[in-house]
């Protein structure tokens, strides 16, 4: 269930936000003023979107967007007066996301907020289909890069392509004539570039052989290696 931080100085607002975004199925927290919602914010990363009124005692909502921008990356739907236009830009140019005037439509909040989180669902599926993670190895496909604990592995166009292949079906047994066919076509080069890319591709990303294992006879299978510890 998503998680939506409510903040807001007026009880009887933010209550009403609460109990409209809860009627949704999505699952609300109320903080008063911006130093309590500093506190949960730093206790409670997961949240899944922010709503915040600018104008509030302790902390206003503009400084609160800025100290937490940098460690929450959900969006920060702000709440203001029409008369205060000029707090919300900058409250965009602080890392806000979208704003709404009072006094608002509870159901166009609503709508709002579950736009913003189909929409994070959206990018979030996307990522999870362009990235590939098996134990310290990443690779992301849209741009072909490789990633080793974090830091980047530079890979040729062929290498990546194999060690995606390899990585797409992690558990099975792969002969060399399959991997051939999958990573260089059946009318390129021979069967035989196969072990020279495996071998290349050990040096530069499993040179303790913990994912690349040799099938005696047959190919090779790539593995998770067993958690240390």
């Amino acid at each position: 269930m998503e998680k939506i931080l409510i903040v807001d100085d007026d009880k009887a607002i933010a209550e009403l936000i609460s109990d409209a975004l809860e009627d949704e199925n999505l699952q609300t927290a109320v903080c008063g003023n911006g130093l309590e919602a500093l506190q949960v914010i730093e206790n409670n990363r997961d949240f899944d979107l922010i709503i915040l009124d600018i104008m509030m005692p302790e902390m206003n909502g503009i400084e609160l967007c800025k100290r937490i921008r940098d460690i929450v990356a959900c969006p920060i739907l702000f709440v203001t007066a029409k008369s205060r236009t000029l707090d919300a830009m900058l409250g965009f140019e602080l890392g806000g996301d979208d704003y709404i005037f009072k006094p608002f439509v509870v159901e166009e909040l609503v709508a709002r907020v579950k736009a913003h989180i189909r929409r994070e669902q959206r990018h979030e599926k996307r990522q999870s289909k362009e990235k590939l993670t098996i134990g310290d190895i990443e690779i992301r496909r849209d741009n072909f890069e490789t990633y080793i604990c974090g830091k980047p592995v530079a890979l040729s166009t062929r290498e990546f392509q194999l060690l995606q292949f390899l990585m797409e079906n992690a558990g099975h047994v792969l002969a060399r004539e399959q991997i051939f066919n999958a990573v260089w076509g059946i009318d390129y080069g021979d069967i035989g570039t196969v072990n020279v890319n495996i071998k290349n591709l050990r040096e530069k990303i499993d040179p303790d052989n913990e994912y690349i294992k040799t099938i005696w006879g047959i190919g090779y299978k790539f593995i998770k290696p067993q958690t240390r510890g």
